[in-house]
């Protein structure tokens, strides 16, 4: 068994790509971050907190059996749909910044496509599984495969193979990922005009926070599809 994992003397062109992507991933979130604090130092002008807005929010689109709750962390909002639970961050929650009317409309976003069966909704929550089994299991795989492989000149092929079939369902689980949180972000911005919660001249700052934390999503979608088209370079031209 041959693989091609040698470049030379040069840099492995699919390595520089991960580094680009690594990189990408850190401005992302330096920029969520630093975005998030900007806006999180304006108050909306009606006195809404996230909480209220979410809640609101919920009952306006006729969902009245997802609660609303707080939690710690920072920038840890999410909500459940196995449990139907809207979940907000302790920045966001009691906070009455346009940052947090932001994020709290995002997160009440997924609940309502999950109300009105949103399709990719429904393929990332079937894939949460098979990505979290995948990326547990991917890369103890490929380096099983590899020593058999460096030890007995051959026959880890099939192993290595199979490690990058189990990591490619977490780079599928975030590229499905992406358009439910474009689409969660799209009906945030919409509501928050159209329920009154925020004002023409307001709500460029709740998309800025919005924008910014899509990228993350992105970014993470890039670092993913980078790393499996490294190991399908390193590893892909065998010959057992």
């Amino acid at each position: 068994m041959y693989y091609g994992y040698g470049y030379g003397y040069g840099m492995d062109p699919w390595y520089i790509l991960v580094i680009i992507a690594f990189i990408f991933s850190m401005v992302a979130q330096t920029k969520v971050s630093s975005t998030f604090n900007k806006y999180s130092r304006v108050r909306n002008r009606a006195g809404f907190t996230g909480a209220q807005v979410a809640t609101q929010m919920l009952q306006n689109a006729g969902i009245y059996d997802v609660s609303v709750q707080r939690v710690a962390g920072n920038l840890t909002d999410h909500y459940d749909p196995r449990t139907k639970t809207l979940r907000l961050s302790q920045s966001v929650y009691d906070s009455m910044s346009v940052a947090a009317l932001g994020v709290a409309a995002h997160e009440t976003g997924h609940a309502i496509q999950h109300d009105v069966g949103y399709a990719p909704l429904a393929l990332r929550s079937f894939f949460v599984p098979l990505a979290n089994f995948g990326s547990r299991l991917a890369m103890p795989l490929i380096i099983i495969g590899f020593l058999i492989t460096s030890v007995l000149g051959g026959g880890g092929g099939t192993i290595i193979t199979l490690g990058i079939l189990f990591f490619s369902l977490s780079v599928a689980f975030t590229i499905i990922t992406l358009p439910v949180e474009f689409n969660a972000s799209s009906r945030a911005i919409d509501l928050l005009v159209a329920d009154g919660f925020l004002t023409s001249d307001e709500i460029g700052g709740a998309k800025k926070v919005l924008s910014a934390a899509a990228m993350t999503y992105v970014a993470a979608a890039f670092a993913a599809v980078a790393q499996l088209l490294r190991l399908i370079a390193i590893f892909g031209r065998r010959d057992d």
